[in-house]
């Protein structure tokens, strides 16, 4: 399978792991890279940039094929040293950068001078144009349908990625909402050449989550996911749990909403150790997408990509034939 994404990337298959705070470590990336995709590495589930360093040598252990590696770039109370991480994994031979949250735009020197390759995520046409006009060579189109922050304009990607296709040059990745090879063919169809899949990818027998977080991603569907944050104008799509229903009671009274009283229910460790360690599916914040009404089952990674594939072409024929 050929496009423009393939050879942005060198990998076989258009299809892209997507960076996911706890989730993102070598045993995924790895396992997605050598089954014909690009695997992420994420760089803030790594406590410093020496530790993304490790990691990343680590997953070069793991894996002969390309992977990539995920810099969320967010406002925080306690600064995080972005250009640390950022030049561990340039020093590291990675070739491959996703970028989220904040425009790369500051770091597009540091990125090109090593020959690296950058894909931002976007969840608007606006955003997406800014991204390729700072240098980008691919934009990650992230629907509402995706799990983490959708942005707050709420457009899915049947209207978005075609949108977003009309105004661009590079490459559009579609991100969110997408499980099966169906939605990869319509993708395609909207005027994508790659896929991003995160939820998907954390029910695989690799992903490094509980067990009982990969059961709650198959027995949940499209309505197994809640919007918090929404009054804070920092909207984000999590697993709708007892906390998210905590979350979502007090963003429901009047008034505007003081997050010194959700934090205690959000905080990052909690959703760590609670539920992706500790299996407790109700402990914590965690993130998962709509696409949930499409996961039936934990396959490896290998599986599900080459059932992908085989489905997006079967889909494009169906497609093909019912056109005439």
């Amino acid at each position: 399978m050929k496009t423009r994404v393939t050879e942005l990337l060198g990998t076989r298959y258009p299809i892209v792991q997507g960076g996911m705070q706890w989730v993102g470590t070598a045993e995924l990336a790895s396992a997605v890279s050598n089954a014909g995709a690009l695997g992420i590495l994420t760089a803030l589930t790594q406590p410093t940039p020496e530790a993304l360093r490790a990691e990343v040598r680590r997953c070069r252990e793991m894996t002969d094929k390309p992977f990539g590696v995920n810099l969320t770039i967010l406002p925080k109370i306690d600064p995080v040293p972005y250009d640390e991480y950022l030049q561990a994994a340039l020093e590291e031979g990675v070739k491959v950068i996703e970028t989220a949250g904040r425009s790369p735009e500051p770091y597009m020197p540091l990125i090109k001078a090593a020959g690296a390759k950058v894909i931002h995520k976007c969840t608007s046409v606006r955003h997406s144009v800014k991204a390729e006009q700072v240098g980008c060579d691919a934009v990650s189109v992230d629907g509402f349908e995706c799990a983490g922050h959708p942005g707050e304009d709420d457009v899915p990607n049947l209207v978005l990625i075609p949108a977003a296709a009309a105004k661009l040059s590079v490459p559009i990745i579609a991100s969110g909402g997408i499980g099966n090879g169906a939605q990869m063919a319509a993708a395609f169809a909207l005027g994508a050449e790659g896929i991003n899949m995160g939820t998907r990818f954390m029910a695989t027998r690799e992903a490094p989550i509980h067990e009982n977080l990969k059961r709650a991603i198959v027995a949940g569907d499209e309505r197994s996911t809640a919007l918090v944050y929404r009054t804070l104008r920092n909207t984000a799509r999590i697993y709708r749990n007892q906390i998210a229903e905590q979350v979502l009671a007090i963003e429901s009274r009047e008034g505007p909403t003081d997050f010194k009283e959700i934090q205690p229910l959000v905080a990052g460790t909690r959703g760590r150790d609670a539920a992706v360690r500790g299996g407790d599916v109700d402990g914590g914040v965690w993130t998962a997408g709509m696409v949930m009404g499409v996961i039936d089952d934990i396959p490896s990674c290998a599986e599900l990509i080459e059932r992908l594939v085989a489905d997006a072409r079967a889909a494009a024929d169906r497609s093909t034939r019912l056109l005439g």
